[in-house]
């Protein structure tokens, strides 16, 4: 069988059904909870300063700094993200660091070393190692963006602690997992682990608060 590149609101029930059929402490989420959302993204580089925005914070304090990037310029474009010195970066609220990551995503795009529509000619692994050359961009980054904006089906942030926290308390464990723990765990769940990260998502979300 040739499994889909690109998540749709089709193929992303037979992913369901796949793990329901695979998994059956997934198959108690889905009962319980019933299907959670697709979660996408547009593709592009304001995408991926959203991202950048959310590593290691709370997506609530990202989101709120994305939402004065976007009233200080529109569209969110590299040319324009340049356009903005160091003071109004800080007024959104940009850390210098995050700063120096999003400034670099811009230039890598203008000067032509990085072609983000490429993207979609390349696998998983290939869109990996052209990102992680990019300072500030990691693993989670680059999961997030194929889950999220590429909707790849097989995508799997493994070191997304939303993700963690739900596999700990799903699969009954005493310790957070490690990456190598969960990638084990979610060897049944292919090709269908961003479905899978979805339907633990949408679990996370409705535990959260018994969970941390």
């Amino acid at each position: 069988m040739i499994f889909p590149e690109t998540l749709t609101e089709d193929n992303f029930a037979d992913g369901l059904n796949f793990l329901i059929s695979q998994d059956p402490d997934l198959a108690k989420i889905f009962t319980r909870l019933g299907t959670p959302p697709l979660w996408i993204r547009e593709p592009g580089f304001s995408t991926l300063i959203q991202i950048i925005l959310e590593q290691q914070v709370s997506l609530a304090s990202a989101k709120a700094v994305y939402t004065r990037l976007q009233a200080t310029i529109s569209p969110i474009t590299p040319e324009l993200f340049l356009q903005l010195d160091d003071v109004e970066i800080k007024q959104i609220g940009f850390s210098r660091q995050k700063a120096l990551y999003a400034r670099t995503l811009a230039q890598s795009i203008i000067a032509g070393q990085l072609d983000l529509s490429s993207f979609s000619m390349m696998d998983d692994e290939e869109i990996r190692t052209v990102l992680k050359k990019l300072k500030g961009i990691g693993d989670w980054t680059v999961d997030i963006y194929l889950m999220m904006a590429l909707r790849r089906p097989d995508s799997l942030p493994k070191g997304d602690l939303g993700l963690i926290l739900a596999i700990q308390k799903v699969k009954r464990l005493e310790h957070r997992p490690k990456p190598a723990e969960i990638e084990l765990i979610a060897e049944i769940w292919r090709p269908w682990r961003a479905v899978a990260t979805r339907l633990l998502w949408h679990y996370y979300l409705n535990q959260r608060r018994t969970l941390i």
